[in-house]
């Protein structure tokens, strides 16, 4: 799966340090089809939107969690997900390793960037960028924004939609990139995000 420091020593913190407050991007390379040159997608990411949040998410950037992660989840007209490592080993370390929630600052509007979550304090790892206007159902359920993009929307929005029902999360948690290979090839990725 290439070298990553989310393997290694970084240790998952559970979100109680405050992030840093200054504003600062993070660049993504995504490649839409296997094939393809990537393309490049900006995120202006605000602390203080969301500090636990914005902390873990730098975190992951850091240590090289998004490298390879594919788009397992495409809704137009909703959302794009992504945020399930290639490497099932890396996935259970952050994806078991939630943080505590943040009040939510922003809204969930077109072009904003959120973690998924199951309830409450069970953000890690995934995170998904808002199609539309989602403020009125994700606000009140405590979908707190950490991001919004900055350039590259047209790209999320060309990203390639899973067929069927899409990827089996249970599964590609446990297989990574290996799952997706055999049953749903073609899914746009993550080449790299690095913080600017």
């Amino acid at each position: 799966f290439g070298s990553s420091d989310c393997d290694a020593d970084a240790e998952p913190t559970s979100g109680k340090q405050e992030a840093d407050m200054a504003t600062f991007d993070v660049e993504l390379q995504v490649r839409l089809k296997p094939g393809e040159a990537p393309k490049k997608v900006v995120f202006e990411v605000h602390p203080e939107w969301a500090p636990n949040g914005v902390k873990r998410f730098e975190e992951l950037v850091s240590c090289g969690f998004y490298s390879n992660a594919r788009f397992h989840r495409v809704i137009p007209g909703f959302i794009a997900q992504v945020g399930i490592a290639a490497d099932p080993a890396v996935y259970a370390k952050w994806g078991n390793s939630p943080i505590r929630d943040d009040p939510v600052k922003a809204k969930n509007e077109p072009g904003t960037v959120s973690f998924a979550m199951r309830g409450p304090d069970t953000r890690s790892c995934q995170i998904f960028v808002n199609y539309k206007d989602n403020s009125a159902d994700l606000d009140s359920q405590g979908f707190s924004p950490i991001a919004k993009v900055k350039e590259g929307m047209d790209v999320i929005i060309a990203l390639t939609v899973p067929g069927g029902s899409g990827p089996d999360q249970p599964t590609l948690k446990e297989r990574g990139n290996a799952y997706l290979d055999e049953a749903f090839p073609g899914l746009s990725e993550i080449v790299e995000a690095k913080k600017l």
